[in-house]
Formats: C-alpha cells, sequence, structure tokens
C-alpha cells in the first residue's frame, strides 16, 4: 500500500502539462461558445430594458406635459367661459334698461296724448256747457220778455235750467 499512496500524490510533470492545456482548451471553448452569446444576449437585454426606461421616461414627461397643457386650456376656457358670461350680463342689462326707457318715453308720449285729450275733451264740454247755458239763457230771457214772470214762475225756471245744467 505504500505505493498506492505514492502514486496518488506524486507528481507527473506531463499529466501536469496536459491537465493545464485541457483546462486553458475548455476555458477557451467555454469563453466562446457560451460566455460570448451570454454576454451579448445579457447586453443586448440590458439595452432593450434602458430602451423601455428611456421610453417610459419620455411617455411619463410627455404625460405632464400634455396635463400641463390640458390644465392651462382649461384654465383659459373657464376664463372665457367666464368673459362670456359677463358680457351677455352686461349684454342683458343694456337691453333691459333700453327696454324701460322706451316705455317709460311711450308712457310718457301716452300720458300726455290722454292728457291733452282729456283737457281737450273738457274745453269741448265746457264750450258745450257754456253753448247750452247761454241757449237756456236765451230761452229763459226770451220767456221773460214775453210775460212777466212771478216768483213762483222765477223758482220753476230755475229748477228747469238746473235740471237741464244736471243732464248735460
Amino acid at each position: 500500500m505504500p505505493n498506492t499512496y505514492l502514486d496518488l500524490v506524486s507528481f507527473v510533470p506531463w499529466t501536469l502539462i496536459f491537465t493545464w492545456l485541457n483546462l486553458f482548451i475548455l476555458y477557451s471553448l467555454i469563453k466562446k461558445f457560451l460566455f460570448k452569446p451570454v454576454n451579448n444576449m445579457l447586453e443586448q437585454r440590458k439595452n432593450e430594458i434602458n430602451t423601455m426606461y428611456e421610453t417610459a421616461q419620455q411617455a411619463q414627461t410627455n404625460a405632464e406635459e400634455m396635463e400641463k397643457e390640458y390644465s392651462e386650456r382649461m384654465a383659459q376656457a373657464r376664463e372665457e367661459a367666464g368673459e362670456i358670461i359677463k358680457q351677455a350680463t352686461l349684454s342683458a342689462q343694456r337691453r333691459e334698461q333700453e327696454i324701460i326707457s322706451d316705455a317709460q318715453e311711450k308712457a310718457a308720449i301716452m300720458t300726455k296724448r290722454a292728457e291733452a285729450e282729456i283737457a281737450q275733451e273738457r274745453k269741448k264740454a265746457y264750450q258745450e256747457i257754456k253753448n247750452e247755458i247761454s241757449d237756456i239763457s236765451v230761452a229763459i230771457a226770451g220767456k221773460m220778455v214775453q210775460r212777466e214772470i212771478s216768483a213762483a214762475d222765477h223758482e220753476a225756471l230755475i229748477s228747469q235750467f238746473i235740471e237741464n245744467v244736471g243732464e248735460v
């Protein structure tokens, strides 16, 4: 047994050289056929992920810009709507004042016409009463001239005059 132990621990230079040579060849083959494709695949995947991150970042930036633009447009639309409402309110108030002024002017004109018509009718009625009174006075004077009036006849004529004036 002592010999087997020595064989196991013994140093053989050619075995060591072939082992190192096999190891170097195996390393070269693995490096060329395994590490390079795996590294290329990992690099490609890394580039894809970086591209995805850049695209996502750009999409987020675009979304933020669009949101900002949307907010600005909404604020501008609110301002425009407020201005339109304000202008419509002012226009309605002006129109209201115009309508009221027109109505007041028309009412004043109608009132003046009515007053003029009333004054004219008053004058006409006064003239008619005056004419009737003068006709009645002339008739009474004519009757008085035709006969001598007693106190009773005088009262009857005055009563008749008052009745005729009341009818007019």
